[in-house]
């Protein structure tokens, strides 16, 4: 490291330059990813940043070149799974595409709500706008809105050109006909809340394939996501044993489900087979293992910065396309006994 560096002052670009050996303007050139700079020289630019542990400012940068090169997020529901996987893989992306994130948080569905977190964004200077907002309603109010920056919405937010999202009906599809084809007749659906996208979505997947089979059907439970909801409508459901499977809309409910099932003394999968959606990181370890659909959300990130990009740089192609879930078959499945 430089003699400058350890003297508490923080690296420049000039600093860069130096120890370099080239111009500030190459490694301005290098920082903005012009095209024009040789792979040797933007290495070793790249490497004495690295040494010298230079961060560059980004106002400063915005203020040279116009451009913030940041991607905001407008995002509702942040702890639920599905909505903070696809915030991370979207940040990952950006990040190795050369941009920031800025996340804002939509407190409630309102005008209001929408409008200071759209601000905010925009205080920022961002250049282009990703919105997570599983609830129909977030939509409705973003129509009446006028956004200023292109944008993309993880969910199929009725405009085909702005969605990008996992086929959620196909993936409910999977997981009933995977059941269906096991032999099972008597299934029933823990749906998640009733103004969710994908909730409606997953539903709608369950009974297109049933009716598909031409198995009976129930009316499925409308739930909220949570392990807790899962647990008690197991119990509500096992008074009455009239069903060998349940396909539960998130990983989360179906673990609720198990913990009634054992409690009653049954045995997963011999005497109830189980199946989720969405394959968290402890899905694999659930006792037994769960079955489940995966959804690819490092794909969903690469996809949305592409399309993103493809709107604020004519030279690169966005790729909008609905991203095909993954059944994984593990130990929480199998022939009904009865």
């Amino acid at each position: 490291m430089s003699e400058e560096a350890t003297r508490g002052r923080a690296p420049s670009i000039r600093d860069v330059a130096r120890l370099a050996g080239v111009s500030h303007q190459t490694v301005s050139r290098v920082l903005n990813h012009h095209p024009s700079i040789r792979p040797a020289t933007k290495q070793r630019v790249l490497d004495v940043m690295a040494e010298l542990q230079y961060t560059p400012n980004r106002a400063a940068r915005a203020l040279s070149t116009s451009r913030s090169r940041t991607i905001g997020i407008l995002s509702s529901a942040t702890t639920q799974y599905g909505p903070a996987s696809a915030i991370a893989a979207i940040d990952a992306a950006a990040r190795n595409a050369g941009y920031w994130v800025s996340t804002a948080s939509i407190e409630s569905p309102d005008s209001d709500s929408i409008s200071a977190a759209l601000a905010h964004l925009a205080a920022q200077g961002v250049e282009g706008l990703v919105v997570i907002a599983p609830q129909a309603r977030v939509f409705r109010t973003l129509a009446r809105m006028r956004i200023e920056v292109p944008y993309v919405a993880l969910q199929t937010s009725g405009d085909p050109d702005r969605a990008i999202s996992v086929d959620q009906i196909e993936g409910a599809r999977l997981a009933t006909r995977h059941l269906i084809e096991l032999g099972h007749r008597h299934i029933y659906h823990l749906a998640g809340p009733q103004d969710w996208m994908e909730a409606e979505a997953r539903m709608r997947g369950f009974l297109d394939e049933m009716g598909a089979h031409d198995v009976p059907m129930t009316a499925p439970i409308l739930g909220d996501w949570s392990a807790a909801f899962g647990y008690h409508a197991g119990r509500e459901l096992l008074t009455v044993r009239d069903f060998t499977a349940v396909f539960a809309s998130n990983d989360q409910m179906a673990l609720g489900v198990m913990h009634a099932a054992r409690e009653a003394g049954l045995d997963i999968p011999r005497d109830l087979s189980i199946v989720g959606f969405d394959d968290i990181p402890d899905a694999a370890h659930f006792w037994p293992p769960l079955t489940t659909v995966r959804q690819d959300f490092a794909e969903l990130g690469r996809r949305c910065v592409a399309v993103l990009l493809g709107d604020l740089d004519p030279n690169l192609e966005g790729v909008a396309a609905t991203i095909s879930p993954e059944l994984i078959v593990r130990s929480s499945t199998s022939f009904p006994a009865f």
